[in-house]
């Protein structure tokens, strides 16, 4: 019998991906929201300034957490240009996250803690599919598959 097929050990290796990618981004979330409401409540900072504040805090916190647990066996040759494209990439999931805080809170007047958090937490949502796909198709590259090893040949065999 042989071993798994590459299509399943492919979806296996994804599945991993997926679970690191949550367990790390569900940490950020947490750190994003912490963060958000505690802006809110301690300081006279407007609703999306404070929700920037708490993005900022949590991409330094899933950078550090995707380069080191996710993504620690892709390639770390080129550290300077992985931090700028994480760095270009969070900025866009930045501007989308507080968009929609943006629009709900200053274009639909949704402006209640409760609200403020919903669309904050939306918000995160759908940064993070564009995060997900941003990040490991250009920041943390897979390393090319290496060729599997050959048998060597046995000479005279029976």
């Amino acid at each position: 019998m042989s071993g798994p097929s590459p299509l399943r050990s492919r979806l296996e290796l994804l599945g991993r991906e997926i679970v690191k990618f949550g367990a790390v981004g569900g940490a950020g979330v947490l750190v994003n929201l912490v963060v958000f409401n505690l802006v809110r409540h301690t300081t006279e900072l407007p609703v999306v300034r404070a929700g920037i504040v708490a993005t900022i805090v949590a991409i330094l916190f899933n950078y550090i957490g995707f380069r080191y647990f996710t993504y620690r066996d892709r390639d770390k040759s080129g550290r300077t240009k992985e931090l700028a494209l994480f760095l270009f990439f969070s900025a866009v999931g930045l501007v989308i996250e507080n968009g929609i805080l943006y629009a709900a809170t200053y274009w639909c007047g949704w402006n209640t803690p409760l609200q403020n958090n919903v669309f904050k937490f939306l918000g995160i949502g759908i940064a993070t599919l564009f995060r997900f796909w941003s990040y490991r198709s250009w920041v943390f590259r897979a390393l090319p598959e290496k060729e599997p090893a050959k048998a060597p040949e046995t000479a005279g065999r029976r």
